[in-house]
């Protein structure tokens, strides 16, 4: 189902994309509503929603609250579009992970040197929030992006919540896979070792230790790849 999703979202990304390049949508211009777009497309309100966080994402549209999404005045710079590559869900995901590497470890560094009690808060939340949903047998995928998020909002650069706001539930590779399989353990075994893993970022940034900090989100993140990477082989 989210593989359909994600498709369905490309589609309306395409072609709305290309009606602003082509001058259908002009710079400025306000894009039909959400409830328009979705009875054009026939799709469901998180696919046009999801949408228009890609595009949005790639500069090409600007939402004003309570008002619209409108055409960015500029929107002809190259944007940046996740697209699923030709390797399968899998290869997606380790590729995926390895951008996370590149940018999480740094943010994860930049959260501890500008620390501040209300990431703290956040982060704890989301662990204990996270021990909650396994407990309940669940996936625990809202608590976990909101721990990584945390992070994000951390660093106090926008830039950073901005790129993860735009890559959603990519982030989490259990969204699309069954990870514990591929990392032959049991789901509750596995998202409490994924847990476990968080704790130790946490305590690193609660510390201030910015080394500690970038040393911990490697090791969470390299090991959720080579996790992915027995399924691979």
């Amino acid at each position: 189902m989210h593989n359909r999703r994600n498709s369905l979202s490309q589609q309306v990304i395409e072609t709305v994309g290309e009606r602003i390049r082509s001058g259908r949508y002009g710079p400025g211009e306000k894009l039909p509503t959400e409830h328009e777009l979705i009875e054009e497309f026939g799709v469901s309100r998180t696919v046009i929603r999801e949408a228009i966080a890609n595009l949005r994402a790639g500069g090409l549209v600007t939402p004003r609250q309570g008002v619209g999404v409108f055409v960015s005045e500029t929107p002809f710079t190259q944007p940046f579009v996740l697209e699923a590559g030709g390797g399968g869900v899998l290869a997606e995901a380790v590729a995926v992970l390895e951008l996370r590497i590149a940018l999480e470890v740094e943010a994860a560094g930049l959260a501890a040197a500008r620390r501040d009690g209300e990431t703290l808060k956040a982060m704890g939340r989301a662990l204990d929030a996270m021990d909650l949903a396994i407990a309940a047998g669940g996936e625990a995928i809202v608590p976990d992006l909101a721990f990584h998020r945390a992070i994000a909002s951390g660093t106090g650069n926008y830039h950073f919540v901005n790129l993860f706001n735009y890559l959603g539930e990519y982030l989490v590779p259990r969204s699309r896979l069954n990870t514990s399989a591929l990392a032959q353990e049991s789901r509750g075994d596995y998202l409490r070792h994924i847990n476990d893993e968080h704790m130790r970022v946490y305590e690193a940034i609660e510390a201030g230790d910015s080394e500690a900090a970038r040393g911990a989100m490697r090791l969470h993140l390299v090991g959720s790849k080579e996790r992915l990477a027995q399924g691979a082989g």
